[in-house]
């Protein structure tokens, strides 16, 4: 892989300081990618050697596991945004509250939701990120991607199967956006943008290592509401705990391990079925590498 040009090759490394749980997790690999070429030949040559690979955004949504026999790939300069009137053209690796001021700056209104959104646009795009009755695919035009035969291809928004917290585009690799937003004022943008802000940090756990809501809301109901009513308020399991500030948050109170957050998981999901007759739907992605 050395020769590769464009990559930045690390051994053995810990993926501690790459998802927002904190969890000490390892991979062989970790490749950080400088543009789409160099992608694109990574990927010819982890296909030809077998070995696996995933595209990590900011960890702000995954339940990593343990070890990753194999390559991580962090798409660090993929990380353009360029606002050319009212269209927003924007690469995979930046982050959405990027996306989000960027697009305040210069005075267009729809995004202003995604300045508390703690992921990558990639990976915000894949899973339908949203708040406040807001989600990305409210303003997107079209995705571009890279398929699984290594094909960059666009795909519109028409063609995107997609609802509350998902999309269908799994088995390909998201290197970018364009969004389309409407015309709006810096001044009253930002106003939205500091209620947004101190909101969040008046009702979630920013202060503790989380991954952000662990569970889907069901329809007409609110999944913390839920756990809260169940009793699980700060019950833990290791070092994982139901924050005591918001039931839908699992925090890393110290040296969490993914065994005590995905264990944590399933007890509230048996609790709440158990009290309500409701099935919870997990938010975050469980990553299983045994």
């Amino acid at each position: 892989m050395e020769q590769i040009k464009g990559i930045e090759i690390l051994e053995n490394v810990s993926l501690k300081n790459y998802n927002t749980y904190k969890i000490e997790a390892k991979t062989k690999y970790l490749i950080k990618i400088e543009n789409i070429e160099a992608l694109e030949e990574l990927l010819k040559y982890l296909k030809n050697h077998k070995i696996k690979y995933l595209v990590l955004g900011n960890g702000s949504n995954v339940v990593l596991d343990d070890y990753f026999d194999g390559a991580i790939i962090k798409l660090t300069g993929l990380n353009k945004i360029r606002v050319n009137e009212e269209v927003v053209e924007a690469e995979a690796g930046a982050m959405m509250s990027s996306l989000a001021m960027m697009s305040v700056q210069n005075n267009l209104t729809g995004l202003e939701w995604a300045i508390n959104i703690p992921g990558t646009i990639g990976g915000s795009i894949k899973g339908n990120a949203g708040a406040y009755n807001s989600a990305i695919m409210d303003n997107l035009v079209d995705v571009k991607v890279l398929t699984k035969d290594l094909n960059l291809e666009i795909i519109s928004k028409k063609d995107i199967d997609y609802g509350y917290r998902y999309t269908n585009l799994k088995d390909v690799i998201i290197l970018g956006a364009t969004f389309k937003l409407s015309e709006g004022k810096k001044e009253e943008s930002l106003k939205i943008m500091q209620d947004r802000i101190a909101r969040r940090e008046a009702t979630q756990p920013l202060d503790m290592p989380s991954c952000g809501s662990v569970f889907r809301n069901p329809l007409n109901d609110h999944a913390g509401r839920l756990i809260e009513a169940a009793g699980l308020k700060g019950k833990t399991i290791g070092g994982a705990m139901v924050s005591e500030k918001h039931a839908n948050f699992i925090v890393n109170i110290g040296n969490a391990t993914s065994k005590d957050i995905k264990s944590l998981i399933k007890l509230v999901r048996e609790e709440v079925k158990k009290q309500f007759d409701v099935e919870l739907i997990l938010e975050q992605e469980i990553m299983d590498w045994s």
